[in-house]
């Protein structure tokens, strides 16, 4: 797999979280999503095995599409721009590509009480701690997942109601209680690549980036909120050394 880490197996006690071992793993390269779906699946089996610390994954992918388990053919308006993946993940389609925070989310949901909703929630909680880390205000919305930001400087919606943009999208699986795919932050990708999507089947609202915001925040800025705030969501694991490329 030359362009994904090696996700090693290190010991995982018996324990109940917070206070697993947790490995943070970074990616330089980009990662071909089959190349990262491979190393996810394999790591999850290895969790739930007991072979494996959690894991959340750092990393970038080259431009392309996902569908997950909800996605609808006409949401998929230019099918010829980037490569198409089914994802096997909840939700419809997405955009990933270069200047896009993924995360790559594999928690003992088991070990974390078994409540798929409440864990969903975290992740979403998750996000929106990190987006405050840079005085953004990240919402959630009734009916459209993922997690959106008030635009007052852009033209208000038709109703009057202000114009909101999606800032970050978020897609879990859970295999036997242990948790793959997960969330992207979009830090500086190019916005129109979402343009060949209708992004999470939501027509009547936009995407917008930290850059597009007007924060000159890098990747690295990011990372080290995600890691910062991570402790606040999920309590504080105990930390293996991560690898990257």
């Amino acid at each position: 797999m030359p362009n994904a880490p090696t996700l090693p197996r290190t010991p995982a006690p018996d324990t109940a979280a917070p206070g697993r071992p947790l490995e943070w793993l970074h990616a330089d390269d980009l990662v071909p999503y089959p190349e990262a779906l491979a190393a996810m699946e394999t790591r999850v089996a290895a969790i739930r095995e007991g072979r494996a610390a959690e894991a959340v994954w750092l990393l970038e992918h080259p431009p392309l599409y996902t569908a997950g388990t909800s996605a609808r053919i006409e949401d998929l308006t230019d099918p010829d721009r980037f490569p198409v993946h089914f994802a096997g993940r909840g939700g419809q389609y997405t955009y990933h590509g270069p200047g896009q925070r993924i995360a790559y989310v594999m928690l003992d949901i088991a070990a974390r009480g078994r409540d798929v909703r409440h864990f969903v929630s975290q992740v979403e909680d998750w996000v929106i701690a990190t987006l405050d880390e840079f005085n953004v205000k990240g919402e959630r919305r009734e009916g459209r997942v993922g997690v959106w930001v008030v635009r007052p400087d852009r033209p208000p919606m038709p109703d009057g109601s202000p114009r909101e943009d999606k800032i970050a999208a978020i897609g879990l699986r859970l295999r036997r209680w242990v948790s793959f795919h997960g969330l992207s932050i979009n830090v500086d990708p190019d916005l129109s690549h979402f343009d060949g999507i209708v992004p999470c089947g939501i027509r009547e609202h936009g995407v917008t980036s930290l850059v597009d915001l007007g924060l000159p925040v890098s990747m690295a800025d990011v990372d080290v909120a995600l890691k910062r705030t991570f402790p606040q969501i999920f309590g504080r694991p105990i930390e293996t050394a991560g690898s990257g490329n």
